[in-house]
């Protein structure tokens, strides 16, 4: 059975020294709502000679609880935009809870309005 969390975030990103023209930066984010708890990140990313064309992707683990379940997990994002058309898809890492939340999958939906970040986190956990 699918469960969704929904709730706000803040994330921070720190620019880090890369050998190549593709960008580096850290994540630290803090969850609120169903998903209590904060999470550390790399991602990288690319900037297109078109305007609104880039490309960026980024592992974090996240520590927390998730209605009340605690663990760690781990999510990978892959998105583009193309010419301003952003693609996002942000997934569970296959096997990569801990805790209660061992065996967790899913996919996270990033919305951003206002300059509010907010999550809708579609899951599964097994005994649920």
């Amino acid at each position: 059975m699918t469960t969704r969390a929904t709730g706000t975030f803040q994330v921070q990103l720190a620019p880090q020294e890369t050998a190549a023209a593709i960008g580096r930066m850290s994540i630290d984010k803090e969850f609120h709502g169903d998903l209590q708890g904060t999470s550390k990140g790399e991602m990288l990313a690319v900037r297109c000679a078109v305007e609104g064309s880039a490309g960026y992707v980024a592992l974090e683990q996240v520590t927390g609880s998730l209605h009340g379940r605690a663990g760690t997990f781990y999510l990978q994002h892959s998105g583009t935009m193309d010419r301003g058309a952003p693609r996002l898809s942000v997934t569970v890492v296959p096997d990569s809870g801990t805790g209660e939340l061992a065996g967790v999958t899913g996919t996270m939906n990033i919305i951003i309005e206002g300059g509010t970040h907010a999550y809708e986190f579609d899951y599964t956990l097994p005994g649920s």
